[in-house]
């Protein structure tokens, strides 16, 4: 039998043991869930001289190949745990239990004749496939928001990060098998590229992928399964420094959208500045940069007021994820709303301004998941907008926008609570009229 063969065999048994799961753990209670969650956050700390020493193993090999010039200081960066880092994510996993549940939420509620009453109730989604980076964290983020919504989950990280996501895997898959009722292959863990493949292939078991990575990634799992897709692509996030500003505000906001963790998707990658404030703004701004290790780039008006690097067309498509910036001046809000709809790729963006019709202007204008005023694009998270914590933050439009959380792992249903109606009562000459009235009320099975 032919390696292939055994990767497809091994990856459908995987599937299908999803699939039984995600029909058990769908019906699991909140309670239930709850408790399983609540395990997995005491295991991480119990366990974490076994995660530390496997991310070290890691760390080791990602900084051998930074060396060798074939990873980037940012990828090793995201790599890294430690003890604080662990307590955060047994946190995370803690504030996803004490999310309300997703679950049986009754959307709507309409009579459609006296004692025929329709429900639209939210269920889980299913089984859901991800790909995700070289972040370790992202596994338990990941899996505990699938648990929290009922669904099963596929998890395959990058590879720079395999023998962190084998622990952890481990540890999620132990410390839920001793709570009762959770079923067995919830969390299934892939490793090589020929079991996504394969994954991709499976749309009739499969009901949602994931991917989080650069656009070209996202764009390749789209071109290559009809499962829907619900894509985390890069961040080229922008601040744009309004005439209007508070420059002190300004300066602050745009320093902590670079520099406080750079390495990640919702940090700035690009300064627009307004040419009424740039003169008096950038200096200092600047100097603030340098001293914290930024490398800096500019196009011709910056230039002319600060000795910095030159940014060139592509810098406005860049990703950095680094301690790196390109700087434009603007004329206007508007010149900027353009600049951010032609280079941004629609995750967070943001004005500081004091004038609220700038604001305005600027907050409708662009096209993006999260536009904010006068704060930090670091904010665009799912742990920081109360969500519990985040699958990933989706830049398209359909079904889920922005950070994804437990909503985002829902679909739903219509229950239909009827006493022997029949349709042909609402037909023909002596037809019943429908009613259509609004209902406050929440469904419970046998009840109308």
């Amino acid at each position: 039998m032919s390696d292939t063969t055994a990767v497809e065999r091994d990856t459908d048994e995987l599937v299908r043991d999803s699939q039984r799961a995600a029909l058990r753990l769908a019906n699991v209670n909140e309670a239930t869930r709850n408790e399983a969650l609540r395990s997995i956050a005491d295991a991480l700390r119990e366990e974490e001289a076994a995660i530390l020493d496997a991310n070290a193993r890691d760390v080791s090999a990602a900084e051998d190949l930074l060396a060798q010039g074939e990873y980037t200081q940012a990828l090793v960066d995201r790599l890294k745990l430690d003890a604080a880092k662990i307590e955060s994510i047994a946190e995370m996993v803690e504030s996803v239990a004490e999310q309300e549940d997703p679950l049986g939420r009754t959307i709507a509620a309409r009579e459609l004749d006296e004692g025929l009453d329709l429900y639209r109730v939210s269920v889980p989604l299913g089984v859901v496939a991800t790909v995700f980076e070289s972040r370790p964290d992202a596994l338990v983020q990941i899996a505990a928001l699938a648990l929290k919504s009922g669904n099963a989950v596929i998890l395959k990280g990058g590879s720079e990060a395999s023998e962190s996501n084998r622990v952890l895997h481990r540890i999620i898959e132990e410390a839920t098998a001793e709570i009762s009722d959770i079923p067995d292959g919830w969390a299934g863990l892939v490793e090589a590229h020929e079991e996504v493949d394969r994954l991709l292939e499976l749309d009739d078991q499969i009901d949602l992928v994931m991917p989080r990575g650069s656009s070209e990634f996202v764009s390749y799992i789209q071109d290559t399964t009809q499962i829907p897709v619900l894509g985390h692509t890069e961040g080229i996030c922008h601040v744009y420094v309004d005439e209007a500003a508070d420059l002190e505000m300004a300066e602050d906001v745009a320093f902590d959208a670079k520099v406080q963790y750079p390495a990640v998707c919702n940090a700035v990658e690009t300064l627009l500045v307004n040419e009424s404030v740039a003169a008096e703004f950038l200096p200092d701004l600047v100097k603030r940069y340098e001293d914290a290790g930024v490398e800096l780039r500019g196009d011709a008006a910056v230039r002319e007021i600060v000795d910095v690097g030159t940014a060139n067309d592509d810098d406005w498509d860049t990703e950095y994820g680094d301690l790196e910036l390109s700087i434009a001046v603007v004329d206007d809000v508007y010149e900027a709303i353009d600049h951010v709809n032609a280079h941004g790729s629609k995750h967070t963006e943001s004005i500081v301004t004091e004038d609220d019709s700038a604001a305005e202007a600027f907050m409708t204008g662009i096209d993006a998941a999260s536009v904010f005023h006068n704060a930090s694009t670091r904010f665009a998270d799912g742990y920081r907008y109360g969500l519990g914590a985040e699958v990933g933050i989706s830049t398209g439009k359909v079904h889920a926008r922005g950070p994804v959380g437990l909503e985002g792992l829902t679909t739903y249903k219509y229950y239909l609570e009827g006493d022997g109606h029949l349709v042909a009562s609402y037909s023909g000459d002596d037809a019943l009229p429908y009613t259509h009235r609004e209902l406050d009320a929440q469904w419970t099975p046998g009840e109308n």
